[in-house]
């Protein structure tokens, strides 16, 4: 079943149970997907279901980021709740060994087709080799302060 259909099926559950902040926070989720197929006129696979997921979290953070410093605990309390809702879509994330040892891999490898160390002017070059490997496994804001680390050192 893909990963389209596993929403499908959960907000249906959700609908039976009268379930309505899952219910909520999935058809968020479902428009967002039609929304993308609407724009590129594509049907969309797991792996960008996993981009629009993880888009969705990272724009929950930044509220309840936004929530936290106006003192709105009650806003960002539903924020966190959709969070929850939408991390079970996303695959088991890497730890941060795991990122920090797959940066270095990546870094080397960069390295080597330049020919030289990388230096931190390669940075964009390496985030878009490292993105194409771990997109929707790790946290982007951890893999890029990894980068960062593994050029400065």
């Amino acid at each position: 079943m893909s990963l389209k259909d596993q929403i499908t099926e959960d907000m249906k559950t959700a609908m039976r149970a009268k379930d309505t902040a899952r219910l909520g926070a999935i058809r968020l989720l479902q428009a967002a997907i039609k929304q993308k197929e609407v724009d590129e006129r594509v049907t969309v696979d797991d792996a960008m279901v996993i981009a629009i997921v993880d888009k969705l979290i990272k724009q929950r953070k930044d509220s309840v980021d936004a929530y936290v410093k106006a003192a709105r605990q009650d806003l960002a309390d539903i924020e966190i709740a959709e969070m929850k809702v939408l991390e079970v879509y996303l695959p088991q994330r890497l730890s941060g060994e795991e990122i920090t040892a797959a940066v270095q891999a990546i870094v080397a490898q960069v390295s080597a087709e330049l020919g030289r160390a990388a230096a931190a002017g390669d940075m964009g070059k390496i985030m878009g080799a490292v993105k194409t490997q771990l997109a929707g496994k790790a946290d982007m804001g951890l893999v890029s302060a990894a980068v960062k680390a593994a050029l400065a050192g």
